[in-house]
């Protein structure tokens, strides 16, 4: 067998065919003669490029997005500064996390499936929270959120189809 996964024949192996495919004759005479050579290696290194440049480009948007809430941290007052460094510390227990999902799953869980929980959870009791907020700004009612603002809420986000009705279960298909 040669080194191309076939037998005794110059042709690559069909797996490859697809890249090879890619690389054009005047890409080839760009690359050098090396590369010109074998038209594999010239692809490998085209992706090889793209990747990198896609890597780059992502870089700069992760850094402008960075930038952004440099700026928008900045312009925070002290009462929101404040309260946006308890959200950042916040965090549920990942033990409690854990036994939660295990018992309703049933198996046993990742540690990447206990981090997704958790945060999935934080974003829910965020917006709930949010919108606990909102309930006692229109009732014309202040802060700190009582049980009434909170059930109001989730009545609300049920009622907008942003929290699934857990006590009946649609069958959908029969």
């Amino acid at each position: 067998m040669d080194g191309h996964g076939s037998f005794g024949t110059n042709r690559p192996h069909p797996a490859n065919c697809s890249l090879l495919r890619q690389v054009t004759s005047q890409e080839s005479l760009e690359l050098g003669s090396a590369e010109a050579e074998d038209p594999a290696l010239a692809a490998a290194k085209k992706i090889k490029l793209e990747m990198k440049e896609k890597k780059e480009k992502k870089h700069k948007v992760d850094e402008d997005e960075i930038q952004k809430m440099q700026i928008l941290v900045s312009s925070f007052s002290e009462e929101q500064l404040n309260r946006y460094e308890m959200y950042r510390r916040s965090a549920f227990p990942k033990a409690a996390i854990k036994r939660l999902v295990q018992s309703i799953t049933g198996t046993s869980v990742s540690q990447n499936v206990v981090i997704a929980m958790s945060g999935i959870s934080k974003v829910f009791v965020g917006e709930v929270v949010e919108e606990a907020l909102d309930v006692c700004e229109k009732w014309g009612e202040l802060p700190p959120l009582q049980p009434k603002h909170m059930r109001e809420a989730v009545r609300r986000l049920k009622s907008r189809g942003q929290i699934p009705n857990s006590k009946y279960k649609k069958i959908t298909f029969h």
